[in-house]
């Protein structure tokens, strides 16, 4: 009796003691908090940022060990020897970067713009090509203002909008400021380019989203030349075509902000269009196929631009705080706004190819 007793009692104490172990190939039961705090882990940030993922976390923090202990072995002097001093906080910002894009720690605002990307990829990639290939000379950077809404009016051209992406540069390395661009409908029906002037900051030249901008109090970029100006033939470089109705006026009278006249030397001669092929450009629905002296003639290469000389002069504001709201609805008003920004634009122009001593030095 007493050991049948001693062997129940035995059985009921390591009933209570022994956890309930999971089968092979079953999860184990997790409680209800732990699954509401893996839950909040996978939330997207605020302002379109996305939380990091468990997995993806532990991915990014094996990929920056994994170079870290590599560069600080015997890869740390050769390193040192190619890439120069301060190699190493440009590895840690760009472990940095790899590690929130592998996460998606990263913000994006209403439009699109990915303020970071912009900065660590898209002008990373585009200054060489602003500071040694067309050695792009930048004056009148203080008529920009430190803080608040602006609208840059430039003159266009160069078949290719080189000369937008050289003004974002600029702006961006002498003001500290990034330019938000309003470009064509066709840049965003073109797949790839359209994801990426997204993430660049450009949104599409509407009136409506230039004014939200400009009162956000951003720089604000628009050329109202358009294909008109982009496209034009060789013989016709340096002449301003039509400035449009002026709905960029519009907007900065309503937005209460500086319009400031920006004019451009040297993309005209990137690619001297000297034909227009226009039966295939109809075809591809373009509004422009350029020939020029090298393309297609030189196939690939053809498409180089010339290493041309750059200047880009920001002239001085125009204000537009002193005119009521109400004024963007006067045609006049809009009619010599918009002709005072266009002659000082080309009267500059004419000026600085006066002082111009080479296309190419």
């Amino acid at each position: 009796m007493g050991s049948a007793r001693e062997q129940t009692w035995r059985e009921e104490r390591d009933a209570k003691v022994i956890p309930i172990t999971k089968r092979r190939g079953v999860p184990a039961a997790r409680p209800p908090q732990a699954d509401d705090q893996q839950q909040g882990a996978r939330t997207p940030g605020p302002e379109g940022g996305q939380g990091g993922q468990g997995g993806e976390g532990g991915v990014a923090e094996a990929v920056a060990q994994a170079v870290g202990n590599a560069l600080a072995g015997p890869l740390g002097g050769v390193a040192g020897r190619v890439l120069g001093d301060g190699w190493e906080r440009r590895a840690a910002n760009g472990l940095g970067f790899l590690r929130r894009r592998l996460t998606g720690d990263y913000r994006v605002d209403e439009f699109g713009f990915d303020e970071e990307l912009t900065e660590q990829v898209f002008l990373s990639l585009m200054r060489p090509l602003a500071d040694k290939y067309f050695r792009v000379d930048v004056r009148g950077a203080e008529n920009l203002p430190a803080k608040g809404g602006a609208l840059v009016v430039a003159n266009h051209s160069g078949v290719l909008p080189l000369d937008a992406l050289m003004t974002q540069v600029a702006i961006h390395d002498h003001a500290d400021r990034h330019l938000r661009m309003l470009a064509a409908d066709l840049v965003f029906v073109l797949p790839v380019v359209n994801e990426l002037a997204r993430k660049a900051g450009h949104t599409l030249a509407c009136n409506e989203d230039a004014q939200r901008l400009l009162e956000n109090g951003e720089i604000v970029g628009v050329w109202p030349e358009g294909f008109k100006g982009i496209g034009k033939p060789f013989a016709d470089r340096y002449k301003l075509q039509r400035f449009g109705r002026g709905g960029f006026v519009s907007s900065a009278l309503r937005a209460g902000v500086p319009i400031v006249p920006c004019s451009i030397v040297g993309a005209e001669e990137t690619y001297p269009m000297i034909g227009n092929a226009k039966t295939l450009a109809r075809l591809l629905g373009l509004p422009y196929v350029p020939i020029t002296p090298t393309f297609p003639w030189l196939g690939p290469l053809g498409a180089l631009p010339l290493p041309t000389k750059w200047v880009i002069q920001f002239g001085e504001p125009i204000p537009t705080d002193a005119y009521p709201p109400e004024a963007a609805d006067d045609p006049m008003l809009m009619f010599n706004l918009t002709d005072q920004v266009r002659e000082t634009i080309q009267h500059t122009l004419y000026r600085m190819l006066v002082q111009r001593r080479s296309v190419f030095f």
